[in-house]
């Protein structure tokens, strides 16, 4: 018992996302709402969630009004852990008519949180999760965004609650380069520098170049889903090649819950992710 003996609530919470046997996290993104509103399937919020948390994920990534509406679907022992999105992104891709490039180059331009540590812990979260956006048009824009992870991981580790930062290539400096290793590798460092307790970001499209940003890591690295596939192979395959580079498990938002059956990608997933 005594190397736990320094373990803190942010630990303890923390290993509540990871597997006992397999130490990987399959984790769902049910967060979009925020930013994108309703989409197909997901118009019904409180039934889609009830059938992703039936799918068994270790993890459920929601927003904080989800997680007030929706709390009472996580107050069961062995329920999945709810992870609150603090903070948020204008998605112009919700308004029609708008050039794809000027969609694409605001892509992550504009942000601002949402909620305090404190704030979603009370509400019932165990974990929350925050964008570092790198490749802002504006250098000025990436130091706030900075200042904002990094208050947030002192705010969380008073509360007890680990910070995931969901470190992603966006805005007009990287229209093009959204899987970079390097530039990849560096966001989940600063990610990690910053006092990030885990990090959600892009996986590279090969496991060789994704070890790079593995390697870079001190904390625990999970890849995000990206857009949806037509069909399992895909995230499959790319589930593989992240977790034989080192990755921890995975954040899958629309791969799941847009899937023909999300209860059948769930159970896909968890049999790659934790070798059942």
């Amino acid at each position: 018992m005594e190397r736990f003996a320094s373990l803190t609530g942010s630990d303890v919470r923390l290993g509540r996302l990871f597997d006992r046997q397999s130490g990987r996290s399959f984790i769902t993104a049910f967060d979009h709402g925020v930013t994108g509103g309703p989409k197909g399937a997901s118009a019904d919020a409180l039934g889609l969630l009830a059938r992703i948390i039936d799918g068994n994920p270790d993890g459920i990534l929601i927003s904080p009004g989800m997680m007030k509406q929706a709390g009472s679907l996580f107050a069961f022992r062995g329920a999945p852990v709810p992870i609150v999105r603090a903070d948020w992104i204008f998605n112009y891709e919700v308004f029609p008519g708008l050039p794809a490039k000027l969609q694409a180059t605001d892509q992550g331009e504009h942000y601002d949180v949402l909620c305090t540590p404190a704030e979603a812990a009370a509400l019932g979260a165990e974990a929350i999760t925050m964008f570092l956006i790198v490749g802002h048009r504006e250098g000025r824009a990436f130091t706030d965004n900075v200042r904002a992870v990094a208050k947030a991981a002192q705010q969380a580790r008073v509360v007890g609650i680990p910070l995931i930062v969901e470190s992603v290539l966006w805005g007009s400096r990287v229209i093009d380069n959204k899987q970079d290793p390097e530039l990849l590798a560096f966001g989940a460092r600063v990610a990690a520098e910053l006092g990030a307790d885990a990090i959600k970001t892009a996986y590279t499209g090969d496991p060789e170049t994704m070890k790079q940003v593995v390697a870079g890591s001190p904390v625990p690295v999970l890849v995000l889903g990206g857009a949806r596939a037509d069909t399992p192979e895909p995230v499959l395959d790319a589930t593989r090649g992240a977790l034989a580079a080192g990755a921890k498990g995975v954040v899958y938002g629309r791969n799941v819950w847009q899937a023909d059956d999300p209860m059948v990608m769930c159970g896909l997933l968890r049999d790659v992710i934790h070798g059942k």
